[in-house]
Protein backbone atom coordinates (compact mmCIF):
# COMPACT_ATOMS: atom_id res chain seq x y z
CA UNK A 1 0.00 0.00 0.00
CA UNK A 2 1.24 3.89 -0.55
CA UNK A 3 -0.34 6.42 0.34
CA UNK A 4 -1.18 9.76 -1.65
CA UNK A 5 -0.07 8.49 -4.84
CA UNK A 6 -2.64 7.38 -7.17
CA UNK A 7 -4.58 10.76 -7.33
CA UNK A 8 -4.43 13.75 -9.94
CA UNK A 9 -6.41 16.24 -10.85
CA UNK A 10 -9.45 15.54 -8.64
CA UNK A 11 -9.17 12.26 -10.07
CA UNK A 12 -7.61 8.75 -10.02
CA UNK A 13 -3.83 7.95 -10.94
CA UNK A 14 -3.85 4.53 -12.70
CA UNK A 15 -0.78 2.98 -14.28
CA UNK A 16 -0.40 2.41 -17.75
CA UNK A 17 -2.62 -0.68 -19.10
CA UNK A 18 -4.11 -0.81 -15.73
CA UNK A 19 -8.05 -0.64 -16.40
CA UNK A 20 -11.30 0.06 -13.86
CA UNK A 21 -13.41 -2.92 -12.92
CA UNK A 22 -15.73 -1.63 -10.49
CA UNK A 23 -16.23 2.34 -8.97
CA UNK A 24 -18.68 2.82 -6.10
CA UNK A 25 -18.60 7.08 -6.03
CA UNK A 26 -20.23 6.71 -2.01
CA UNK A 27 -17.99 4.68 0.22
CA UNK A 28 -16.28 5.67 3.97
CA UNK A 29 -12.93 4.30 5.21
CA UNK A 30 -11.39 3.43 8.76
CA UNK A 31 -8.15 2.95 9.60
CA UNK A 32 -6.88 1.51 12.98
CA UNK A 33 -3.27 -0.14 13.78
CA UNK A 34 -0.63 2.70 13.26
CA UNK A 35 0.51 6.22 15.14
CA UNK A 36 0.68 7.90 11.58
CA UNK A 37 -2.37 10.86 11.80
CA UNK A 38 -2.31 10.60 8.53
CA UNK A 39 -5.20 7.53 8.94
CA UNK A 40 -6.96 9.32 12.08
CA UNK A 41 -10.77 9.66 11.61
CA UNK A 42 -13.55 8.06 9.14
CA UNK A 43 -12.98 9.42 5.35
CA UNK A 44 -15.42 9.85 2.47
CA UNK A 45 -14.41 9.64 -0.74
CA UNK A 46 -14.81 7.03 -3.96
CA UNK A 47 -13.40 3.75 -4.18
CA UNK A 48 -11.87 1.77 -7.21
CA UNK A 49 -11.18 -2.04 -7.78
CA UNK A 50 -8.47 -2.04 -10.87
CA UNK A 51 -6.95 -5.07 -12.71
CA UNK A 52 -4.33 -4.82 -10.43
CA UNK A 53 -5.39 -3.06 -6.67
CA UNK A 54 -7.83 -1.64 -4.57
CA UNK A 55 -7.61 2.70 -4.71
CA UNK A 56 -9.93 5.03 -2.35
CA UNK A 57 -9.57 8.51 -3.48
CA UNK A 58 -11.16 11.38 -0.29
CA UNK A 59 -13.99 14.11 -1.58
CA UNK A 60 -12.47 16.30 0.69
CA UNK A 61 -10.00 18.64 -0.67
CA UNK A 62 -8.47 19.02 3.09
CA UNK A 63 -7.89 15.42 4.88
CA UNK A 64 -4.34 14.84 4.73
CA UNK A 65 -4.98 11.16 3.07
CA UNK A 66 -6.11 12.31 -0.66
CA UNK A 67 -5.78 8.31 -1.76
CA UNK A 68 -4.51 5.10 -0.63
CA UNK A 69 -3.62 2.66 -3.38
CA UNK A 70 -3.48 -1.47 -1.91
CA UNK A 71 -2.01 -3.65 -4.21
CA UNK A 72 -3.43 -6.93 -4.33
CA UNK A 73 -0.19 -8.40 -3.34
CA UNK A 74 -0.64 -6.37 -0.13
CA UNK A 75 -3.29 -7.43 1.22
CA UNK A 76 -4.31 -10.24 3.69
CA UNK A 77 -6.91 -10.95 5.94
CA UNK A 78 -9.60 -9.85 3.63
CA UNK A 79 -13.24 -10.33 4.99
CA UNK A 80 -16.77 -9.61 4.64
CA UNK A 81 -18.57 -8.68 7.77
CA UNK A 82 -22.29 -8.76 7.91
CA UNK A 83 -23.23 -8.03 11.20
CA UNK A 84 -26.87 -8.24 12.55
CA UNK A 85 -27.46 -5.23 13.21
CA UNK A 86 -25.85 -2.36 10.48
CA UNK A 87 -24.81 -2.28 7.13
CA UNK A 88 -22.35 -5.27 5.34
CA UNK A 89 -18.75 -3.83 4.88
CA UNK A 90 -15.16 -5.44 4.21
CA UNK A 91 -12.34 -5.53 7.13
CA UNK A 92 -8.80 -6.14 5.75
CA UNK A 93 -5.04 -5.55 6.42
CA UNK A 94 -3.05 -4.17 3.81
CA UNK A 95 1.26 -4.19 3.86
CA UNK A 96 3.02 -0.88 2.97
CA UNK A 97 5.16 -0.69 -0.32
CA UNK A 98 8.96 0.42 0.66
CA UNK A 99 9.02 3.95 -0.29
CA UNK A 100 4.81 4.22 0.03
CA UNK A 101 5.25 7.02 2.58
CA UNK A 102 4.25 4.87 5.65
CA UNK A 103 5.94 1.81 7.51
CA UNK A 104 4.67 -1.18 8.62
CA UNK A 105 0.74 -2.29 8.11
CA UNK A 106 -2.36 -0.62 8.83
CA UNK A 107 -5.97 -2.49 8.98
CA UNK A 108 -9.33 -1.17 7.24
CA UNK A 109 -12.72 -0.93 7.15
CA UNK A 110 -15.00 0.01 4.00
CA UNK A 111 -17.97 0.90 4.20
CA UNK A 112 -20.87 1.30 1.28
CA UNK A 113 -23.15 4.05 1.73
CA UNK A 114 -25.42 3.19 -1.27
CA UNK A 115 -25.25 -0.77 -0.50
CA UNK A 116 -22.91 -3.43 -3.02
CA UNK A 117 -20.26 -4.38 -0.01
CA UNK A 118 -20.49 -7.47 -0.51
CA UNK A 119 -20.53 -7.86 -4.38
CA UNK A 120 -17.30 -5.80 -3.77
CA UNK A 121 -15.91 -7.80 -1.34
CA UNK A 122 -16.11 -10.84 -3.89
CA UNK A 123 -14.76 -9.54 -6.51
CA UNK A 124 -12.19 -7.73 -4.77
CA UNK A 125 -11.16 -11.53 -2.98
CA UNK A 126 -11.60 -13.33 -6.49
CA UNK A 127 -9.28 -10.37 -8.16
CA UNK A 128 -6.56 -10.80 -5.02
CA UNK A 129 -6.49 -14.53 -5.55
CA UNK A 130 -5.90 -14.65 -8.83
CA UNK A 131 -3.20 -12.01 -8.72
CA UNK A 132 -1.37 -13.74 -6.02
CA UNK A 133 -1.36 -16.92 -8.68
CA UNK A 134 -0.05 -14.47 -10.74
CA UNK A 135 2.66 -13.20 -8.63
CA UNK A 136 6.56 -15.15 -9.19
CA UNK A 137 8.74 -13.57 -7.16
CA UNK A 138 9.73 -16.86 -5.95
CA UNK A 139 9.57 -15.35 -2.39
CA UNK A 140 7.11 -16.02 0.69
CA UNK A 141 3.67 -14.29 0.91
CA UNK A 142 4.84 -12.35 3.92
CA UNK A 143 7.09 -10.85 2.05
CA UNK A 144 7.01 -6.73 1.22
CA UNK A 145 4.88 -6.25 -2.01
CA UNK A 146 7.11 -4.65 -4.51
CA UNK A 147 8.36 -0.90 -3.73
CA UNK A 148 6.15 2.10 -5.07
CA UNK A 149 7.88 3.42 -8.10
CA UNK A 150 6.85 7.63 -8.87
CA UNK A 151 4.69 7.84 -11.54
CA UNK A 152 6.39 9.91 -14.07
CA UNK A 153 4.47 11.65 -16.25
CA UNK A 154 0.73 11.58 -16.90
CA UNK A 155 -2.05 12.54 -19.03
CA UNK A 156 -5.49 11.68 -18.99
CA UNK A 157 -6.28 8.23 -19.41
CA UNK A 158 -8.05 6.37 -22.69
CA UNK A 159 -11.34 5.56 -22.44
CA UNK A 160 -10.52 2.03 -22.47
CA UNK A 161 -9.28 2.16 -19.12
CA UNK A 162 -12.58 3.25 -17.64
CA UNK A 163 -13.67 0.18 -18.01
CA UNK A 164 -12.81 -4.27 -18.56
CA UNK A 165 -12.32 -5.06 -21.92
CA UNK A 166 -15.79 -5.94 -23.65
CA UNK A 167 -16.54 -9.63 -23.43
CA UNK A 168 -13.86 -10.18 -20.16
CA UNK A 169 -15.18 -11.02 -16.59
CA UNK A 170 -18.31 -12.01 -16.68
CA UNK A 171 -18.28 -12.46 -13.32
CA UNK A 172 -17.93 -9.04 -12.87
CA UNK A 173 -20.93 -8.00 -9.95
CA UNK A 174 -24.17 -5.69 -11.51
CA UNK A 175 -25.45 -3.54 -8.93
CA UNK A 176 -27.04 0.19 -8.93
CA UNK A 177 -23.94 1.58 -6.33
CA UNK A 178 -21.22 1.14 -8.94
CA UNK A 179 -21.07 3.38 -11.83
CA UNK A 180 -18.35 4.23 -14.25
CA UNK A 181 -16.21 6.90 -13.09
CA UNK A 182 -16.79 10.46 -14.49
CA UNK A 183 -15.77 11.63 -18.14
CA UNK A 184 -12.17 13.62 -17.39
CA UNK A 185 -11.48 11.83 -13.94
CA UNK A 186 -9.35 8.89 -14.62
CA UNK A 187 -5.42 10.24 -15.58
CA UNK A 188 -2.67 6.94 -16.29
CA UNK A 189 0.90 7.50 -15.93
CA UNK A 190 3.39 6.20 -18.45
CA UNK A 191 4.86 3.62 -16.15
CA UNK A 192 3.51 0.50 -16.62
CA UNK A 193 2.02 -1.29 -12.92
CA UNK A 194 5.43 -2.64 -10.72
CA UNK A 195 3.33 -5.54 -9.34
CA UNK A 196 1.11 -8.34 -11.11
CA UNK A 197 -2.82 -8.10 -11.86
CA UNK A 198 -5.28 -10.40 -12.54
CA UNK A 199 -4.01 -11.61 -15.89
CA UNK A 200 -0.99 -13.75 -16.01
CA UNK A 201 1.91 -12.31 -18.02
CA UNK A 202 5.13 -13.96 -19.55
CA UNK A 203 8.14 -13.01 -20.16
CA UNK A 204 9.77 -9.91 -18.92
CA UNK A 205 9.99 -10.42 -14.49
CA UNK A 206 10.43 -6.45 -13.94
CA UNK A 207 6.98 -5.41 -14.63
CA UNK A 208 3.77 -6.78 -15.01
CA UNK A 209 2.11 -4.81 -18.12
CA UNK A 210 0.49 -6.91 -21.08
CA UNK A 211 -2.03 -6.75 -23.77
CA UNK A 212 -5.20 -8.94 -23.04
CA UNK A 213 -5.12 -11.39 -26.25
CA UNK A 214 -8.06 -13.93 -24.85
CA UNK A 215 -10.49 -14.57 -22.21
CA UNK A 216 -8.88 -15.35 -19.11
CA UNK A 217 -10.49 -18.70 -17.13
CA UNK A 218 -10.85 -18.11 -13.09
CA UNK A 219 -11.78 -20.68 -10.89
CA UNK A 220 -14.04 -20.30 -7.14
CA UNK A 221 -11.85 -18.87 -5.18
CA UNK A 222 -12.36 -18.96 -0.84
CA UNK A 223 -13.92 -16.43 0.92
CA UNK A 224 -10.86 -15.48 2.43
CA UNK A 225 -7.06 -14.38 1.71
CA UNK A 226 -4.68 -16.56 3.87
Amino acid sequence: MSVNTAHANNGVLIHAGEYILLHSDSVSMEFSGQDNPIFKGSKGGRIYLTSHRMIFNSKKSSDSMQSFSAPFVALSDVEIEQPVFGANYIKGKVRAQPNGNYVGEVKFKLHFKAGGAIEYGQALLRSAKTAMNNYHRGGLAGDDPPPYQPAGSWNEAPPPAYQPPPGYYGWLPHHDAFSGPAPNTVFMSDNPPPYPGIVARFGSTHHYFYPIQRPMCVVLVPALIP
